[in-house]
């Protein structure tokens, strides 16, 4: 018998919608149902007083996560995850697949389970069904889910195929690691995006005795279109009387969607991603960005409609100084207000569920859902399914509904965490403090743009300098790129990349050069091999280092590249920012005579790099430095083993470590 016994109370008329409801082992939960993202046993920003006060009924921890850090015998000791961060709501795990999915280069895939690289300590770790069930055990969630193997929804019919029966019989030996444990656990339907795996994979578990079942391998790479129509096909073959969970989806207007298509459960962080970055969703006026300038005097409630303590205390124009200055407070009110109009939105879905009127609601919010205050116009035509290519790039659009320009050969995509203007303006635009630099007077200032792309950074950049009312220095941005198809894909499918409305990009690439009429600022592109165009190229003030991973440009992330770059800095007082944050970068920016801090983190990553000519504050310390020299990591590929202790008394002399490391024996003191 189903340990959660669903029961479903109505179901809507022309719609696979419906409203359910059953049991956990820490009480009812009522469906459709909105679960906050609390990755590491805490939902960012949020105190399990916010979270209550919001509505949260149900909240998703990670097993990846805890089972690295702080580990099964913390939750062994303390009596599990609810006495350990005093929750005592539902708790739903999830097995950690994704995030192993998500580490391609630091993991390996066998039939027994996954070894992986822990990104706290660069130990090796093994997850298999049974570990995976072993820790969720540990962590005492009223919910488990299967360890299954995650591939992108675009791959091919024989990977796909390889992946979903690998999944199938680790499904089989999750339940078997299961037991007779009270806990619930949910199978996971894959088959990336072919009708007839996606039916199979059903066919095969519900035949296994699950208490519900969730859709995987959606949201990793497909459309919009194609995420909502093999969600449609899936919940045909899911049993009626078990809960249906969509995972990682997702935007208001997904879950919607989702829910007209016929399921009940739904977790994604965008409540807390997107306040982080200043925005929120509003009952009338849809998404609005606090960080537009349009509501530094707006005294209105950031929406009326909405009785949560943000929206009761805090005017749009104070939200938007709590942006503007960085302020976390900021971050914490709009996350608070975000998960409120999240857990209303679902409340709303399933009241009209109940009294028969989804279908009116449905084709009314789907209006609602889709207005920003970029356009408030509705929701606009839907975009081809087909995926326009040009060489070796094509148009990607991400789950929320950006498009992104997707290599081929190597499946890297540009700006692949978050919306790619997000990820521009946070990292290389608002942590430089470009337009404080714009409004300074003093010297030219010289911006190095390492990997173009699809001109994301650099418009980036020159729409910060066009916003100044009146620039006080010149500028010359300097756009290295060896293949501009990225650029002539986005160009010639403008629609879908708005950063690109602008006569500049196109000019740079017709001409190589363009001026602004706004001002002193000059945008030069230089076509080739970075290796040799930096040479002659002005000495830049800040370099924004954006080129694919190591993966695909790995001569451009090794010590010798960095400290060709240092020396063309010239003395000068450079900051160099990438969104890389990995051991192997940092030391090769050590070893080149950068001193290293912590970037900004964007999405789900915590942080990123940012690198400097001269000494600063907030440098990379003894606890870096520590997991250093621990780490399998430590060493840039093209260091090899004869030159490797002349590298580390590089890094272990580097001046940023003179007060923790004793260099006459060149170790850390004990």
């Amino acid at each position: 018998m189903p340990r959660l016994g669903f029961t479903t109370e109505a179901e809507a008329s022309g719609s696979r919608a419906r409203a359910g409801r059953f049991m956990t082992l820490h009480g009812e939960v009522l469906t459709p149902i909105f679960m906050p993202v609390g990755t590491q046993a805490t939902v960012k920003s949020q105190t399990v007083g916010d979270l209550r006060a919001a509505g949260s009924r149900v909240l998703l921890a990670n097993t990846y996560h805890l089972l690295l850090r702080p580990g099964a015998e913390v939750f062994r000791k303390l009596g599990g995850i609810h006495r350990f961060m005093n929750w005592d709501g539902p708790v739903l795990t999830d097995s950690g697949g994704f995030q192993i999915f998500s580490l391609p280069r630091s993991r390996k895939m066998e039939e027994g389970g996954a070894l992986f690289q822990s990104y706290v300590d660069g130990t090796m770790h093994s997850l298999s069904p049974e570990s995976s069930i072993d820790m969720q055990k540990a962590i005492g969630s009223d919910i488990m889910m299967v360890l299954d193997q995650c591939v992108p929804s675009t791959v091919e019919r024989p990977e796909a195929l390889a992946a979903m029966e690998l999944t199938h019989r680790w499904a089989q030996r999750s339940l078997d690691a299961r037991g007779d444990s009270p806990q619930a656990l949910f199978g996971i339907v894959q088959g990336a995006c072919f009708e007839d795996l996606r039916r199979q994979s059903a066919d095969v578990l519900t035949q296994m005795p699950f208490d519900g079942f969730a859709i995987g391998g959606l949201a990793v790479g497909e459309t919009k279109s194609e995420r909502e129509d093999m969600t449609a096909f899936t919940t045909q073959f899911l049993p009626k009387d078990r809960p249906r969970y969509l995972m990682g989806v997702g935007t208001p207007i997904d879950i919607l969607e989702a829910v007209h298509r016929g399921v009940d459960m739904f977790d994604c962080i965008l409540p807390s991603q997107i306040a982080q970055r200043g925005a929120a969703y509003t009952t009338h006026e849809g998404r609005l960005q606090l960080r537009r300038t349009q509501y530094k005097f707006a005294e209105e409630a950031l929406d009326p409609n909405c009785g949560c303590h943000t929206c009761k205390n805090y005017s749009r124009a104070y939200l938007h100084h709590l942006h503007k200055t960085g302020e976390t407070l900021g971050w914490t009110l709009l996350t608070s207000h975000n998960l409120t109009y999240y857990h209303r939105l679902v409340q709303q879905i399933r009241g009209a569920i109940l009294q028969g009127t989804f279908e009116t609601f449905y084709q009314e919010a789907r209006v609602q859902l889709a207005l920003t205050d970029n356009t408030q116009e509705g929701p606009s035509r839907a975009l081809p399914s087909a995926r326009p290519r040009l060489g070796d790039y094509e148009v990607h659009t991400a789950p929320g509904g950006f498009c992104q320009i997707r290599q081929l050969s190597s499946g890297e995509t540009m700006h692949s965490v978050v919306a790619p203007t997000v990820e521009a303006n946070a990292l290389y635009v608002e942590q430089p403090k470009l337009a404080e630099l714009f409004s300074q007077p003093g010297e030219p200032l010289v911006i190095w743009d390492v990997g173009l792309g699809a001109a994301t950074n650099a418009m980036a950049v020159l729409r910060c300098y066009e916003s100044i009312p009146t620039p006080a220095r010149a500028v010359k941005m300097v756009s290295f790129e060896r293949d501009l198809d990225p650029l002539r894909l986005a160009l010639k499918h403008s629609g879908r990349f708005p950063h690109l409305y602008h006569r500049a990009p196109a000019a740079l690439l017709r001409d190589g050069t363009w001026q602004s009429v706004h001002g002193p600022f000059v945008w030069e592109l230089r076509e080739g091999d970075f290796r040799e165009l930096m040479e002659g190229a002005p000495p830049p003030d800040v370099i924004l280092y954006d080129p694919f991973s190591f993966k695909t440009d790995s001569e451009l992330w090794t010590p010798e590249i960095f400290a060709s770059v240092f020396a063309q800095c010239a003395g000068k007082s450079t900051a160099l920012y990438t969104y890389s944050a990995s051991t192997a970068v940092r030391a090769a920016l050590l070893s080149a005579g950068f001193y290293v801090a912590s970037g900004q983190g964007t999405g789900p990553k915590a942080e990123t790099t940012a690198a400097f000519t001269r000494f600063t504050e907030g440098l990379l310390g003894e606890a870096w430095l520590s997991r250093w020299q621990r780490s399998d990591a430590r060493f840039p590929a093209t260091i090899k083993e004869a030159a490797r202790e002349r590298f580390s008394s590089q890094i272990l002399s580097h001046p940023q470590f003179s007060n923790l490391v004793d260099t006459s024996s060149q170790t850390r003191p004990q």
